[in-house]
């Protein structure tokens, strides 16, 4: 804890118009807390009255809270003068502010896959690598050894000696050469060959990079672990620069990262849970490796998506080699919304190819596995929560293959739920207790409101008017109560557009083009039936 002792602090709390729920003992009653730098303060002054205030009223609630506070202010101000400091000259009691490293920490990933040099080290058996040659000029026809090292992504040391044991056994045979030395020799395969491709077919028609073993990919998760990421109340602010929110949700949301477990976000639609969820992308520190392909137990698991994981912007090091079956990519961030169902949240096996493709809880760890709209989905709610009762628990999940096996795997990953469902109708408390943190998204305050307003038209283009804003609220906002909601300035502005280029004029915040856009933004209070009915709750 650290407390302001100085008048001027005070002063300065004072002058802000609005602050952190969190600065109060509660909103707006006892304010005695302010914000330096992303650095929280107790302000003396003000937490001396506010004793007074509450003792005057009988506030025993308040008092509890600020009779805490007062007991460590004294044990630190008894500490300070058995030290022989002069209280009268201190304007900072507790722990120091923090040092910019401890305000910003970077995360470094150490985990690097090193490059096999022989096909023991690659952890897979003989078999496996010839079954993978094998379809690979099965499908090709033609290549030199280099090519074919280079779809496995292992180098050529590691197979050649599996390319003599073909030739040995009349598997393959070359056909040319495309270059000097044998890493050019052209490959075909024999009659005996084309037989035993089409026999290692059967069992999978899988061909590409080599795969890593499902214990070597077990253990790169517990050495990249989502664990190490550590975010403070200073580098969230960096990551959530220019996007206007309560400071207090930031301060529910750093936590929440840090435990590297789950979340909840709850609130009405429209006031930024999904991209609070995307900005906590970018405090997740450096990129990770995965491979392409995990083997387990001789099936073929895809974990590479291109669709979900992206590339780093920034490439490594050119002098840093590791293991090229697998693949440098940022730390995932997988988003699932209405779509999801319970078979998705298993293996999906391709008959056709016998191939397995990794479920999404799979692909996000080390990173973030966000449910959006999450009640919305056309299971229902607690079954999915159900689901993820163990893997929320006990940070592991099952994965059940065709033939009935189960597979265990890590489940370290930031689960986000973000839904405008109240968090006591979807589960009961034992579900409730498996996500860590739960919180809601408030409404913007006016003043909130008003500076989305003026970053968004700065962003559109389009200029700025406190009078046109005014008007707004007085028209369409205090008749009806209506709540301010931090995604209107965007889609109200965006409305704006499209009719002034139908209109042919510019886009301004006139009286004209305010009531055109939200006319067609806000649907009419008054209930109308147009002869048909629609069903909205699940069963």
């Amino acid at each position: 804890m650290r407390f302001l002792m100085d008048q001027q602090s005070y002063e300065k709390m004072r002058s802000i118009p609005e602050h952190p729920r969190d600065c109060y003992v509660r909103m707006p009653d006892y304010l005695h807390h302010i914000y330096e730098d992303g650095v929280k303060y107790v302000v003396a002054r003000a937490l001396y009255e506010c004793i007074k205030e509450a003792s005057r009223l009988n506030d025993t609630d308040a008092l509890l809270h600020l009779n805490f506070h007062r007991e460590d202010l004294e044990q630190l101000i008894a500490e300070a003068r058995q030290q022989g400091v002069d209280i009268r000259n201190v304007q900072i009691l507790g722990d120091p502010p923090p040092t910019e490293e401890e305000a910003r920490p970077q995360v470094f990933n150490s985990f690097l896959p090193p490059p096999p040099t022989t096909v023991e080290e690659t952890g897979l058996n003989r078999t496996l690598i010839t079954e993978l040659i094998l379809r690979a000029l099965y499908n090709m026809g033609r290549a030199t050894g280099a090519f074919i090292a280079e779809t496995l992504k292992l180098s050529y040391g590691v197979i050649e000696p599996l390319f003599a044991e073909m030739r040995d056994v009349q598997l393959l045979e070359i056909a040319g050469q495309k270059g000097y030395s044998d890493i050019n020799y052209e490959y075909v395969l024999t009659p005996r060959g084309n037989q035993a491709a089409a026999d290692a077919i059967l069992k999978t028609s899988y061909w590409g990079a080599a795969p890593v073993p499902l214990s070597e990919w077990i253990k790169s998760v517990k050495a990249q672990t989502i664990k190490s990421v550590q975010v403070t109340r200073r580098n969230i602010r960096d990551a959530f620069d220019g996007l206007i929110m309560d400071e207090s949700i930031l301060n529910m949301t750093g936590p929440a990262v840090n435990s590297g477990s789950s979340m909840m976000l709850f609130g009405y639609p429209g006031n930024g849970k999904t991209t609070i969820a995307e900005r906590i992308a970018l405090l997740l520190g450096d990129a990770i490796y995965i491979p392409y392909t995990i083997e387990a137990d001789g099936s073929m698991i895809k974990m590479y998506d291109p669709i979900v994981h992206e590339l780093p912007k920034r490439p490594p090091p050119e002098e840093v080699e590791f293991d090229r079956r697998w693949i440098r990519i940022s730390r995932p961030v997988v988003i699932v919304g209405g779509e999801l169902t319970l078979e998705a949240l298993d293996l999906t096996y391709n008959e056709k190819s016998q191939v397995y493709e990794a479920p999404f809880q799979m692909k996000a760890n080390c990173g973030i596995f966000l449910i959006d709209d999450f009640g919305r989905q056309r299971v229902n709610p607690f079954f999915l929560l159900n689901r993820w009762i163990v893997p929320l628990e006990k940070r592991y999940d099952y994965l059940t293959m065709v033939t009935g096996q189960k597979i265990q795997i890590p489940f370290d990953q930031l689960t986000i739920f973000s839904t405008n469902l109240d968090p006591n109708q979807i589960g009961d408390d034992a579900l409730l207790r498996r996500i860590k943190f739960k919180f809601e998204i408030i409404d913007p305050t006016e003043r909130q409101w008003r500076d989305i307003w003026k970053i968004m038209c700065k962003i559109r283009k389009v200029p700025y008017d406190d009078r046109g804003i005014d008007y707004l609220v007085k028209k369409w906002y205090e008749p009806e109560k209506r709540p301010f909601r931090m995604c209107q300035p965007r889609d109200i502005l965006d409305q704006i557009l499209s009719i002034s280029r139908y209109n042919m004029e510019s886009a301004t915040l006139n009286a004209d083009l305010i009531d055109a856009a939200c006319l067609t933004y806000f649907p009419d209070k008054e209930e109308k039936s147009f002869g048909a009915k629609v069903k909205l709750s699940m069963d």
